[in-house]
């Protein structure tokens, strides 16, 4: 499949230049995915709301869910991206690894999480009961289960159009995990 263009500020709406230029400001650079939304008049600026939206799970929550998901999704764009964001959010090499793969031995609530992601992303919803119950068991509520499933979602999203239009990696390049276990 041949992958689609990445948008130039000049070939995209007036909304969505607004938006490059505050993504500019923010990150230093429009990432390549965020620009591949902008060849819809909406959905850039959509996305963008969605993933900046009030939630009850930190940065760091939020980064174990992308990890877990993105895995899940095989989604290299998104891997390579939260794996630098992980990493500014404190999270070691190891631990990235381990996110990645579901799971997180170095903290009981982030393990739970990671799992939760991981089930819910392989089953489409389908979240085993089991993985459910050691969520709340972990001291996760309500709340932050809804929060994580709307995160999944989210996730998905990105992981989805990436897979779909094949747009450059714009950061460090996460290497598949199968290779890192070896």
């Amino acid at each position: 499949m041949s992958t689609f263009n990445v948008p130039k500020r000049e070939e995209v709406s007036s909304n969505n230049q607004a938006i490059f230029d505050n993504l500019e400001k923010a990150v230093g650079f429009v990432p390549n995915l965020f620009a591949t939304y902008a060849h819809s008049e909406n959905a850039l600026g959509n996305y963008l709301n969605l993933s900046n939206a009030k939630t009850s799970l930190k940065a760091k929550e939020k980064e174990a869910v992308n990890l877990a998901v993105s895995e899940v999704n095989n989604c290299i764009y998104c891997l390579s991206a939260h794996t630098a964001i992980g990493k500014m959010n404190g999270f070691t090499d190891d631990q990235i690894l381990e996110l990645r793969s579901g799971s997180a031995s170095f903290d009981n609530r982030l393990d739970a999480l990671a799992k939760l992601a991981k089930n819910i992303t392989e089953n489409r919803g389908a979240t085993d009961a089991t993985v459910l119950n050691n969520f709340f068991a972990a001291g996760w509520t309500k709340e932050n289960l809804i929060d994580t499933i709307v995160l999944v979602g989210d996730k998905t999203i990105s992981n989805y159009i990436n897979n779909t239009t094949e747009v450059p990696v714009d950061f460090p390049v996460a290497q598949p995990l199968e290779t890192i276990e070896a």
